[in-house]
């Protein structure tokens, strides 16, 4: 057990995700075995702690919290906000509360936006909440903001999310003067939409380690750390991403399979495909921190299995841990001085 986090109090919807609360309460299970996090799992209470029964929990500080209403994966946001009993309502507001240091979910990723906005509110000056995607790249990690939570947006926000991001690579993965870049389709300050350019002439002018306009290639080859764009386009790449990283490897297992001497090099190279696995397994994350909010939210795919979920707690723990919403309030707070100045 890794004892960083020990202590840390993470609320997870124990109903959501595509495959039940059975691996969402597994996965809960592992994290506190791994990081010695404090759980609070949130959901129907008997069906918790028949999943729970099933494994001995010596020495792990998992309670229930029951909630007698769940939200459903396809549902729309309208019907999920008024289910006032709801087990990702009841998990938000522990965190509103105090009850709780942090928010896990890999439920319907609408109604957690929607539902920790309106219940925690978000951060001064923040209009905007974004979803976080962290990717690998060849040099080490890309922080992707807005992967989601917002399909159109104006410069104010894009401008937030460069703040948030930039704040989330330093303080989160620990990237000492983090470069952000601005999603558009050419490295030219002239090239883009009006939204960019705007964006990109703001941005020019901040104190952030702004490396200028990055192309869809630039994400992966690491020359930048932090790249900003709106929802829409964030949501397209990072589900491409991760689709374009799961049949590279089938494809590779497919063509070693046809060729015998193929399987007997793939033998010896197993440690290193291991590795490379490992590194662009977007399981290794976890989830998505959305950032913006008074509070520490972290939403994981519908499809997350136990290892998944128990990673998406770890980036919760490590988010609540990190301190960040109050770095990101002084930061957003700085720069409107400055600017009511001038």
């Amino acid at each position: 057990m890794t004892g960083s986090l020990k202590g840390v109090r993470v609320a997870v919807d124990a109903m959501g995700g595509d495959f039940g609360p059975g691996v969402a309460v597994e996965g809960s299970i592992l994290a506190a075995k791994r990081y010695g996090l404090s759980l609070r799992l949130v959901g129907r209470e008997s069906v918790v702690k028949a999943e729970l029964a099933r494994t001995d929990l010596s020495g792990l500080d998992i309670q229930v919290v029951d909630a007698p209403e769940e939200v459903g994966m396809a549902e729309k946001v309208g019907r999920s906000t008024l289910k006032k009993r709801s087990s990702i309502l009841i998990a938000v507001e522990m965190v509103e509360k105090g009850e709780a240091d942090a928010f896990f979910s890999a439920g319907n990723t609408a109604a957690c936006w929607t539902i920790a906005k309106m219940t925690l509110g978000t951060l001064p000056e923040i209009d905007r909440p974004a979803l976080t995607a962290v990717v690998p790249n060849i040099k080490g990690k890309t922080v992707l903001l807005d992967v989601g939570a917002n399909a159109t947006c104006k410069p104010r926000h894009l401008e937030e999310f460069a703040i948030m991001g930039s704040l989330y690579a330093e303080e989160v993965l620990k990237i000492k003067a983090p470069r952000v870049g601005l999603m558009s389709m050419g490295e030219e300050e002239s090239k883009g939409t009006d939204l960019t350019r705007e964006v990109h002439a703001a941005l020019k002018e901040s104190h952030l380690n702004f490396v200028g306009n990055v192309e869809g290639h630039e994400i992966f080859n690491g020359e930048a750390d932090v790249v900003v764009m709106d929802g829409f386009t964030g949501n397209v790449i990072l589900k491409s991403s991760e689709t374009l990283a799961s049949s590279i490897v089938h494809m590779l297992k497919e063509e070693i399979r046809k060729r015998p001497i193929a399987m007997a090099g793939a033998v010896l190279a197993q440690g290193a495909f291991k590795a490379l696995k490992k590194r662009i397994d977007p399981r290794e994350v976890g989830g998505a921190p959305l950032l913006g909010v008074k509070g520490c939210c972290v939403i994981g795919h519908g499809k997350s299995d136990a290892f998944a979920i128990s990673e998406g707690i770890r980036t919760a723990g490590e988010f609540s841990k990190s301190g960040i919403n109050a770095k990101i309030t002084a930061e957003v707070a700085r720069i409107a001085r400055v600017e009511a100045g001038a």
